[in-house]
């Protein structure tokens, strides 16, 4: 049960490691004439991910593009960071919550 539980959380947090080094290199290259920048399908990629597979990078659509070729927001970017953080207070939440639980069962079990 606690490599179940390990394993969602592990594929989840690798995810979340994914995307917070794409927004990094995407602010890295803000100035960078020709950056477009990169990103994941968050909701689809943890779908795959579960099955063992490795997120695909890709180009999102709809962001303009500025005379030197580079399409980096500075808004967007931010909004991915903050997104990125609260995903992973959200998952270490519920993590140590299912750690207790288990914890709490085996304890009672002893007595």
């Amino acid at each position: 049960m606690l490599d179940r539980i390990a394993a969602k959380h592990e594929h989840y947090l690798d995810l979340l490691s994914t995307r917070q080094k794409l927004v990094a290199s995407n602010l890295a290259n803000a100035e960078t004439p020709g950056y477009v920048t990169k990103d994941i399908d968050f909701q689809q990629e943890f779908l795959t991910l579960t099955k063992g597979q490795a997120p695909t990078v890709q180009e999102p659509e709809g962001l303009e593009t500025r005379n030197d070729g580079n399409n980096v927001s500075l808004e967007r970017e931010a909004r991915l960071l903050s997104e990125n953080a609260l995903r992973f207070q959200l998952v270490s939440m519920m993590a140590k919550g299912q750690f207790r639980a288990v914890r709490s069962a085996l304890q009672e079990g002893r007595g």
